[in-house]
């Protein structure tokens, strides 16, 4: 089984092959979102905790949550159900998922790490990979940098450059109040 494991304190990724069935004892029989401890896995994940975030089954089907069970099942989706993209408007359709409780049957196992163990992870904890973009909204704005009402958003946003010039870019801030928003309000 392949595990993809994600550090989203750090933004890394780090995909690991376990080919012996005892090491992924302890991840068996439990359900998605569960946390497990990693010290099954080998020394360098002494100490840490993953939680379950989903996988797929050998033939691709992915994990849904709230299935409860570890085999697969047909259900009907409509728009807003995770493992479902609405093709046209209103339709409906039928789609093989596999349940949320993990058995020895999956090809990939995705994992987050919620917890670092006592020494680094080479690839997962030891380098830190920066988002490449900022917030758009000026509530997320405000929440990123500990803003005030009254303080200017435009000053914040968080620009990117572009090749090796000076030139730099800048998201369009959207739900920014302005005076000619409150004029059109009137």
């Amino acid at each position: 089984m392949k595990l993809n494991i994600a550090n989203p304190t750090t933004g890394m990724q780090k995909l690991i092959e376990v080919d012996d069935d005892k090491k992924l004892l302890p991840f068996f029989d439990k359900r998605m979102a569960s946390e497990v401890p990693g010290d099954s896995l080998g020394d360098e994940f002494k100490g840490c905790i993953f939680r379950i975030a989903g996988g797929n089954d050998k033939q691709g089907f992915p994990m849904k949550q709230g299935i409860l069970c570890n085999h697969r099942v047909r259900l009907l989706f409509k728009k807003g159900m995770s493992c479902y993209r609405e093709r046209r408007s209103g339709c409906r359709k039928r789609k093989s998922v596999r349940g949320c409780v993990v058995g020895p049957d999956l090809a990939v196992m995705s994992l987050v790490l919620v917890k670092k163990g006592a020494d680094e992870i080479p690839g997962l904890t030891d380098d830190n990979k920066p988002r490449r973009l900022g917030p758009k909204r000026a509530s997320n704005i405000r929440k990123l940098f500990g803003l005030e009402k009254k303080d200017d958003v435009r000053q914040f946003v968080v620009r990117r450059q572009i090749g090796d010039k000076k030139k730099t870019k800048a998201p369009k801030i959207q739900r920014l109040i302005t005076p000619q928003l409150l004029q059109r309000k009137r």
